[in-house]
């Protein structure tokens, strides 16, 4: 995960994971309603799980 991601992960959290699929970016956007900290944190872990998938 780079660092411009990261940032984004908690700047704008649906924002980080629109390449992920609607769903996804939905599943985000409702918990950054919820709160911040739970769409920063999912965004976070959704990131964090793709770059483990790359290597």
């Amino acid at each position: 995960m780079g660092c411009f991601r990261a940032v984004l992960c908690i700047v704008f959290p649906p924002l980080a994971v629109i390449d992920r699929g609607c769903g996804t970016v939905l599943i985000v956007f409702a918990l950054t309603l919820t709160g911040w900290v739970p769409g920063a944190i999912a965004a976070l872990l959704l990131n964090y799980q793709a770059a483990n998938l790359r290597r």
